[in-house]
């Protein structure tokens, strides 16, 4: 099987990354989306297999147990969220390129892996204070919740250096621009060197 390229998008929990990821999706790029893996419960509107596979805490711990993950990470008590290597191994096994929209960390530690094969971007929020206010706006956290989501926030925007490329997203439709030219031009440039 031939090994694709991965793009990884990572960023703070309401900086807009699962909105660009799903705008490259509706591009005519050769890439699929890697569904991620996670411990929490399904919300209303999810789908399994098509937002996240949904496992108990428990199948997760033995999925670990295993080395079934590329990555994970227990980001809230159990709350845990990983990329499965199965997933990677579909996509490519379909001639296609990765798409990852995972925590800041498990961006790092795939980018890490893969190096020059992988692209690493950080979605960069116009600030901190617009990024509570997202956050509320989404009505999906308790008021506890999001002071954790805002602390990890803070912690997580010190990493963004670690990152290949950072895109600010302070206006969407110039957001989504760059990301597509960043994108385009990685898979581009790795079509040309291979």
């Amino acid at each position: 099987m031939k090994q694709g390229k991965l793009i990884i998008f990572s960023a703070p929990s309401g900086s807009g990354k699962t909105t660009l990821v799903n705008f490259l999706l509706t591009r005519d790029i050769d890439i699929a989306f890697s569904v991620s893996a996670t411990s929490r419960k399904k919300r209303s509107h999810e789908i399994e297999g098509k937002d996240y596979y949904f496992l108990s805490p428990e199948e997760f711990k033995e999925k670990i147990k295993k080395e079934e993950f590329l990555e994970w990470e227990e980001v809230y008590r159990d709350h845990y969220y990983g990329t499965l290597k199965s997933e990677i191994e579909r996509i490519w096994s379909m001639g296609l390129n990765v798409i990852l929209d995972v925590d800041v960390k498990g961006g790092l530690n795939i980018k890490k892996k893969y190096g020059r094969k992988a692209l690493a971007v950080f979605i960069m929020p116009p600030s901190v204070k617009e990024l509570e206010k997202r956050l509320i706006k989404r009505s999906t956290e308790t008021m506890e919740n999001l002071k954790g989501r805002i602390i990890k926030a803070e912690a997580e925007l010190k990493l963004a250096c670690e990152f290949d490329i950072i895109i600010i997203n302070d206006n969407l439709k110039k957001a989504k621009s760059e990301t597509l030219v960043t994108v385009k031009n990685f898979l581009k440039q790795n079509k040309e060197s291979s």
